[in-house]
This record gives structure tokens, C-alpha cells and sequence, in this order.
């Protein structure tokens, strides 16, 4: 019997409390998947993006080369040093927005839509070119601040790659070896720096 806390969370059948942070919460605290406007990673980071600010980002990206909306939400977590990533859910509609103002203009190619910056899409950056420069300048001394960042990223790439391995079928015992060795050879590598 599983037992709800008022505070969130459960007792597993082993008796312990397993609160917002074990699985299918992914990371600790409200860090995690699922929570706010996209994904934070690594539990100290403040939010990166205020009101407003994804509008003037995606703008951004845009002016540089046609991009699309996953290119985006790439982009975005590249500034951010894997930190930070914007969910789909903000993203998309973020485009929506931009382009019934007429600031950006989609192109289906196959499955996916390009987005190009309009004339009015390049005024409003004129417009905001400072505010654009601030939320760069925010993102920058948020990686400078965090050195990990790039561990945190390589960290979360590993969880990703071994449950995309578990949830693709059954892992042979062989298998299982294999990747018990890599990620001990790994550890072994990183105590030795």
C-alpha cells in the first residue's frame, strides 16, 4: 500500500518516504522535468528567462540563420551550457505568437516548419537590441558562475543514453556487463584527475 503525504510525495512498499526528488522526478527539488517553462538541471540555478525574454531570444536566433523549433529549444540549452532548456510547450506557441505579428514568417519543409525573421521582426530586435544584449550577458555569467555546467550536461546525457538502453527492451546480461564496465571505467578515469 502506497501511503500520499500532504506534502507531496509517497511511502514505497519499503517503508521509506519517496518524496518530489526519486523516480520519474528527475533531479532534485523543483529542478526537474516538468517544472516551469522548461528544464533546469542542477538544483541551484535560478531562472535564466523573465517575462518576455524567450520572445526576444527566439528573435534573436532566428536573425542569425532560419531555424525551427527544436533548433531553437537547442540553441537555447547550448547558451545555457546544457543548463537550461525551454520546453516545447513554451517554444511553440512563442512561435505562434511571433508569427501571427508578423515578426517571423514559417516555412514547412517536410515535417518540421522553418522560421525567418520579417521586416518587423528586425525592427522589434533594433528595438530591444539592449534587452537581447542583457539576456545574453545573464545566460553568460550564469555558466561563468556554474564551471560544472558542462559535467551537469555530460550527466544528464548519460541518464538519457541509459534510459532510451532500458526502455528500447530487455537488456541482455551481456549488455548490462557491458555498461556496468563503461560507466566504472568512467569513474575510475574521473578519480584519477
Amino acid at each position: 500500500m502506497q501511503r500520499r503525504f500532504a506534502f507531496g510525495g509517497r511511502r514505497g512498499p519499503d517503508g521509506v518516504h519517496h518524496g518530489h526528488d526519486g523516480p520519474g522526478h528527475d533531479g532534485p527539488g523543483h529542478g526537474g522535468r516538468g517544472h516551469g517553462h522548461g528544464r533546469f538541471r542542477g538544483g541551484r540555478l535560478r531562472r535564466l528567462l523573465e517575462h518576455g525574454d524567450l520572445r526576444l531570444l527566439v528573435l534573436h536566433l532566428i536573425a542569425e540563420k532560419p531555424r525551427h523549433g527544436y533548433e531553437i529549444i537547442k540553441a537555447i540549452e547550448d547558451l545555457a551550457g546544457g543548463a537550461y532548456a525551454p520546453s516545447p510547450g513554451v517554444v511553440y506557441p512563442t512561435l505562434a505568437m511571433l508569427e501571427d505579428l508578423g515578426q517571423v514568417t514559417g516555412t514547412t519543409e517536410g515535417s518540421r516548419k522553418s522560421f525567418t525573421l520579417t521586416a518587423e521582426g528586425t525592427e522589434a530586435l533594433t528595438a530591444n537590441r539592449k534587452a537581447v544584449d542583457t539576456i545574453l550577458e545573464r545566460i553568460g555569467q550564469e555558466q561563468a558562475h556554474e564551471p560544472a555546467l558542462p559535467v551537469i550536461r555530460a550527466m544528464e546525457n548519460l541518464k538519457t543514453a541509459l534510459r532510451l538502453k532500458r526502455g528500447s527492451g530487455a537488456i541482455s546480461p551481456a549488455v548490462a556487463r557491458e555498461i556496468a564496465a563503461l560507466i566504472d571505467q568512467a569513474a575510475r578515469s574521473i578519480e584519477e584527475l
